[in-house]
């Protein structure tokens, strides 16, 4: 069931991606709006994911694994009757909440049932590959249903597969709860969301318009306001929604930063990667899909023998050696073109798609793994937090590099092209108002094969900005998990403080109690 909550929780992310060029054109929206189409199921899984952890804790995870799973049905079936961006936007958001009460209760119920942390290594290892799988086959339904169909039917799926789930689930599953005495932390919550939501829409506006705009400059100070009130609100609570002295496990450090900068560069890559595929190469979305599924195909076949090395191989070696491939397959594509074939982009899909599968399995069992038993369920949603905040700003960060690079060099392409005078002017203001694909969509007469030339060599522009970027961003998390990880033997221990109400440990599938500490510091290593 844990395997099927989270395969339900991702399968949005590349089903929507690969339909963006459809969308956009359906429904007329801007670079900035296409960015809030993913954004808009982010950003609450980012905000959120927290939150359901406790809930789970506090009410039971079977009742917020269900309630996920119901999320998800609303937001398909509000995306699907969408006639409007901002109705989709609706939609994304509910299916986001769906899938912020489904990933931290996904992994709790595998620590609940699994306590012994090498065991559940394997567990965590099937719910990645389902993760994956999730990522793999959503570009294969859009372009089916795309061949056919309306791109709003690419939401059907998901209402009958979340349905089953539910009840599934009522029939199948027992309920737990965390240690007693853990309750809501509404100031955590609310400082949360506010510093979450108020920093992507700043990047997102940000990049769509100036950085210098009043509105983006009071959306960045309320980020940064709300950033520090919800350290103060954590440190002063007895029941926190994430314990900041997790933080003194490098591992768990680590393992949160890795999983922050990744999704931030590797999102952000599936959204440009969808708009090459469409607005450059002209590639229908079955034919995306099959490129895109390179990268998710590498990955499950990588995790197999990535969890079985685990424990004969330190994490720290399997994650920064992962995180090199991944720079590496980031900078061999920012040689692509309009014309790259098929089998000169698989290649650098599968390395990155190899790389991939060489972190998340070890990234998010050495999250788990790297603190006291009872503290597990909020490791898992504090990295799976982090992780979604750094998804939710990868379009935002490199959709605005884009469009800035792209915009800069966009009114040479179309001299070069040979295209000047008032065509070129309208053609420059349609780009600065809808972006590229609204210039794309607008009847150029003769000039439409020079001018949509000139706009492929300036999102090639863009793009390699971006890649280059991104390629920056995995080598600075290749170096954070090569510093913070550290090997058993050589981890200096830190203490993370446990709770006196966590004296009544959640029992394990037997019925007996995870090893308890009290309120003593519990020694905690980086895992390796």
């Amino acid at each position: 069931m844990a395997c099927l909550g989270v395969f339900v929780a991702y399968l949005p992310v590349t089903t929507v991606a690969v339909s963006l060029p459809a969308i956009q054109a359906a429904l007329g929206a801007s670079t900035a709006q296409l960015s809030w189409v993913q954004d808009a199921f982010v950003l609450p899984m980012a905000a959120f994911i927290l939150t359901a952890g406790v809930f789970g804790d506090v009410h039971g995870r079977k009742k917020v694994f269900q309630a996920g799973l119901l999320f998800s049905a609303a937001g398909a079936a509000v995306a699907l009757a969408a006639p409007s961006v901002q109705v989709l936007w609706t939609g994304q958001a509910l299916a986001g909440l769906g899938a912020a009460a489904l990933l931290p209760t996904t992994l709790a119920l595998i620590s609940h049932v699994v306590p012994d942390p090498r065991e559940r290594g394997k567990f965590i290892g099937l719910w990645a590959t389902s993760l994956l799988a999730a990522l793999a086959v959503g570009p294969l339904i859009a372009g089916a249903v795309l061949e056919h169909v309306a791109w709003r039917w690419i939401y059907l799926l998901a209402i009958p597969v979340s349905l089953l789930a539910t009840a599934v689930a009522a029939r199948l599953l027992t309920d737990s709860r965390a240690p007693h005495g853990r309750r809501l932390d509404q100031p955590g919550q609310i400082t949360a969301a506010v510093a979450i939501t108020a920093l992507v829409y700043g990047v997102i506006e940000g990049g769509a318009g100036s950085f210098t705009d009043v509105p983006v400059l009071v959306a960045l100070a309320v980020a940064a306001a709300g950033a520090v009130a919800f350290v103060v609100a954590e440190r002063r609570s007895d029941s926190p929604m994430l314990d900041l002295t997790l933080f003194r496990s490098p591992a768990f450090t680590a393992t949160t930063l890795v999983a922050m900068i990744t999704f931030l560069a590797l999102i952000g890559f599936f959204f440009l990667l969808s708009l090459y595929f469409g607005l450059v190469q002209q590639l229908d979305t079955l034919q995306a899909a099959w490129r895109l599924l390179m990268v998710t195909a590498a990955a499950i076949l990588a995790g197999g023998p990535v969890g079985r090395l685990m424990h004969r191989v330190p994490a720290r070696v399997l994650i920064t050696t992962g995180l090199l491939v991944v720079t590496a397959a980031l900078l061999t594509l920012t040689t692509l073109d309009a014309d790259t074939s098929f089998a000169s982009v698989a290649w650098r899909l599968a390395l990155l798609g190899l790389g991939m599968g060489g972190v998340l399995t070890p990234m998010t069992a050495t999250a788990v793994a790297s603190v006291p038993h009872h503290l597990a369920g909020m490791a898992a949603a504090g990295n799976n937090a982090f992780r979604q905040i750094g998804g939710a700003l990868g379009p935002a960060v490199l959709g605005a590099l884009l469009t800035a690079r792209a915009l800069d060099t966009f009114p040479g392409h179309l001299a070069d092209a040979g295209v000047t005078g008032a065509a070129r002017q309208g053609m420059v203001d349609a780009a600065r108002e809808g972006g590229l694909g609204a210039v794309a969509g607008m009847d150029l007469g003769a000039a439409t094969g020079p001018a949509l030339g000139a706009v492929g060599d300036a999102f090639l522009d863009g793009m390699r900005l971006c890649l280059i970027v991104a390629a920056a961003l995995t080598l600075l998390a290749a170096l954070v998990a090569a510093v913070l990880l550290r090997r058993p033997g050589g981890t200096p221990t830190a203490s993370v403080k446990v709770p006196a109400a966590a004296s009544h440990p959640d029992p394990g599938p037997a019925g007996q109690a995870a090893p308890c500490h009290g309120g003593e510091p519990v020694p905690v290593r980086g895992h390796g």
